[in-house]
């Protein structure tokens, strides 16, 4: 059984400190990765909470089910890469398939990728438009208890 008061705590939270609303969520589905932009609105549907690890306390993830994945695909998901094409850049790279995956969305947009650690509360990971975007892969880490109590 889901705490659902902290779910809802831990998210409210998350987005009165969030530089940005936007996000692109990357997943797999079908041996194919998608790409989807969303704002924050669809936050409580898509993650899940999580025990955060050395003790942290809870954590925010994206993990989406299949049911999860149906539902993104509804939003205006578009198709990245391979799952193939991913799994054989992310094992070629240093990065991890977040890492990779923020790349390839820098790059799907024209832009050249850098890695940073620009915290979620300066800046998103990309900025399309005018429009700046938290970048995230499946299995994703949003935040955690510790990190929000010590903002």
């Amino acid at each position: 059984m889901m705490n659902t008061s902290l779910f809802e705590m831990m998210i409210n939270r998350y987005n009165e400190l969030s530089y940005t609303h936007n996000y692109i969520y990357g997943f797999y589905f079908q041996n194919t990765v998608y790409m989807v932009k969303t704002t924050a609105e669809i936050m409580p549907y898509i993650l899940k909470l999580d025990k955060a690890s050395r003790g942290a306390g809870y954590s925010l993830r994206f993990c989406p089910t299949k049911a999860q994945k149906t539902f993104l695909l509804t939003k205006g998901a578009q198709v990245l890469c391979s799952k193939e094409f991913f799994e054989t850049s992310v094992k070629e790279s240093k990065y991890n398939k977040g890492e990779v995956f923020e790349k390839m969305v820098t790059e799907f947009y024209g832009q050249e990728w850098t890695k940073d650690n620009v915290p979620f509360t300066e800046d998103g990971d990309l900025t399309v438009n005018n429009i700046a975007y938290q970048i995230k892969f499946e299995k994703a880490t949003f935040t955690n208890e510790k990190t929000l109590a010590r903002m």
